[in-house]
């Protein structure tokens, strides 16, 4: 059997090194990152440990022996997932891995803007040993939190923030506006999540339905002065859109890690606003939520392989009557 990673940005592959030479498997490591690429280098491979790369329809069809693809994270945007269902392939994914640590990050994010800790750093540096660039601040109870999305991640954020004394309230198309988490959060409506939060953390995957859905008009009924943190998906954030709420300052701040074009390219315009705090993709990592992804993310495609149903499966009807 033969697995291939199509890309990595990762410099070890030690943890799938380790479960590879104990389930038997070659391990080939490649970087590619269109479908071209993926197909060249891929050719004869059961499975595939992706990354970024897009794994299209096109790209199944040239290699008809992959039977499982792993990613390496939650989101499976780049994949084609219907396409992979149609021709028998299992996708799994690591959806827990990052739960504490994105949720952390989103925290830290809005406590950093809440108390305008990078506007304070960036302007002792340069001289400024004042408040008032920063002011108005407020204390953290006073302030209410809002976060789109109730999944793993968004209910960890909102769990920290409200032990924090945010006051915290969120939207999710799955639960009921007007009822209350497991984690006795408020679930309200996404307008009024927006219009009355002071902070408004994302946590949604990235799909048709959610892409861009911040926008001009989502951020125009958002309070006047509130913060914006991302975690999730660069492409639910209309860039353009943000951009003109901070130089507008109908946004006070963002803190953004993801964008829609990654790595952010250094003539975003997000880089000339002094009141982004903008971060390299980096909420999911911690040394221990990177073993656990790496080693994870190739468990699953083994599991496949060696006919088993692995831990995590986005299309388990693929398997047929593979084991539990």
């Amino acid at each position: 059997m033969k697995i291939v990673i199509t890309d990595l940005d990762q410099e070890r592959t030690t943890e799938e090194e380790a479960v590879a030479e104990t389930a038997g498997v070659e391990l080939v490591r490649e970087q590619a990152r269109t479908e071209d690429e993926v197909i060249a280098v891929a050719q004869g491979a059961d499975a595939l440990l992706v990354q970024y790369a897009p794994i299209t329809d096109r790209v199944l069809e040239a290699l008809p022996a992959v039977r499982a693809i792993g990613r390496y994270g939650v989101g499976v945007d780049t994949i084609d997932l219907a396409a992979a269902t149609a021709r028998g392939v299992a996708v799994s994914n690591v959806p827990d891995y990052g739960t504490e640590d994105v949720s952390d990050h989103a925290v830290a994010l809005a406590v950093s803007l809440s108390r305008g800790i990078v506007a304070l750093d960036r302007n002792l540096r340069a001289g400024t040993y004042s408040l008032a660039p920063v002011k108005p601040l407020h204390r953290l109870s006073t302030r209410t939190f809002g976060v789109i999305g109730l999944g793993r991640i968004g209910a960890a954020t909102a769990r920290k923030a409200r032990a924090l004394g945010f006051a915290v309230q969120g939207f999710d198309p799955m639960r009921e506006a007007g009822t209350t988490t497991e984690d006795d959060i408020p679930v309200r409506t996404q307008d009024e999540v927006l219009s009355t939060s002071d902070v408004l953390s994302i946590h949604v995957p990235l799909t048709e339905d959610t892409h861009h859905l911040i926008t001009t008009d989502t951020l125009a009924r958002m309070r006047p002065g509130s913060l914006l943190v991302n975690t999730s998906r660069g492409g639910v954030v209309d860039t353009d859109a943000v951009v003109r709420a901070l130089e507008s300052g109908h946004l006070r701040a963002a803190g953004l890690d993801v964008f829609e074009i990654e790595p952010l390219p250094q003539d975003s315009p997000l880089r000339e606003c002094p009141t982004a705090v903008l971060t390299p993709h980096a909420s999911w990592y911690s040394e221990e939520s990177e073993t656990e992804l790496k080693r994870r993310v190739i468990e699953n495609v083994v599991e496949v392989l060696a006919g088993r149903t692995p831990r995590n499966i986005l299309n388990p009807e693929v398997l047929g009557g593979a084991a539990g």
